[in-house]
């Protein structure tokens, strides 16, 4: 892939959340940065909230467009615009807006969490998120924290584990993690879950803690027990 003589260096996915009111305003609700993963490595497994501040005002522009134009054609309420942001060589970024869908979407829930526990409000312009004392807040969520070891778990041990290796929200700090999906435990080894910290890297860390805790908790309760003579 090239472009005016150069080639691109590194290409992402990317995801954004806009509403049309019946007045027919176009609102900017969050942008996010996809995590893809699967055997091909395009399969949509969570989100980063919010998007990289080298490209999110990029982003933001261009999908303000496409809400302009739904709304002229009377669309109201959720959607979401996917894009593809290119770096090219001359560290420029460019948005490929790939994919239109009138719904809600994957990163819905999560965004919807985060704003409903902490009582702050995303800012289109800086793109941040700031509780009512001026916090930042950032998360990354997941609907695809998965292991056949985790089969051993019932919803209520998930939240054991977290509360005693202090991984659940806490409402003081308004970090830690929130699960859901916790029907497909049993039967799966899958469950969904949303980890905020007040920067990135600490959500990334707790969500770290939070794999290795479970993986650590799994292994122990399928270990055969011993009997000493």
């Amino acid at each position: 892939m090239s472009r005016n003589g150069f080639s691109a260096l590194k290409s992402e996915a990317r995801a954004l959340q806009l509403r049309v009111t019946p007045l027919r305003e176009v609102e900017l609700l969050s942008t996010h940065d996809q995590v893809l993963g699967g055997p091909s490595g395009q399969l949509y497994v969570g989100a980063r909230f919010p998007a990289d501040s080298a490209y999110a005002n990029l982003i933001c522009r261009e999908a303000m467009k496409v809400g302009g134009r739904l709304a002229k054609e009377g669309v109201l309420g959720r959607f979401a615009v996917d894009f593809v942001v290119v770096r090219w060589e001359d560290n420029q970024w460019e948005p490929y807006a790939i994919e239109l869908n009138l719904r809600k979407g994957g990163t819905t829930h999560p965004f919807l969490t985060l704003q409903f526990l902490t009582d702050g409000v995303y800012d289109g312009e800086t793109d941040l998120f700031l509780t009512p004392s001026g916090r930042e807040k950032h998360f990354i969520a997941t609907d695809h924290l998965e292991s056949p070891l985790f089969r051993v778990f019932t919803p209520e041990d998930l939240i054991d584990i977290a509360i005693r290796n202090g991984l659940h929200f806490d409402h003081t700090s308004q970090t830690g993690i929130v699960f859901h999906m916790l029907a497909t435990i049993a039967e799966n080894g899958r469950i969904g879950a949303t980890v905020m910290g007040d920067t990135q890297a600490e959500a990334d860390e707790l969500y770290r803690k939070m794999e290795d805790a479970l993986k650590a908790e799994a292994e122990e309760a399928l270990r055969p027990l011993t009997f000493s003579s």
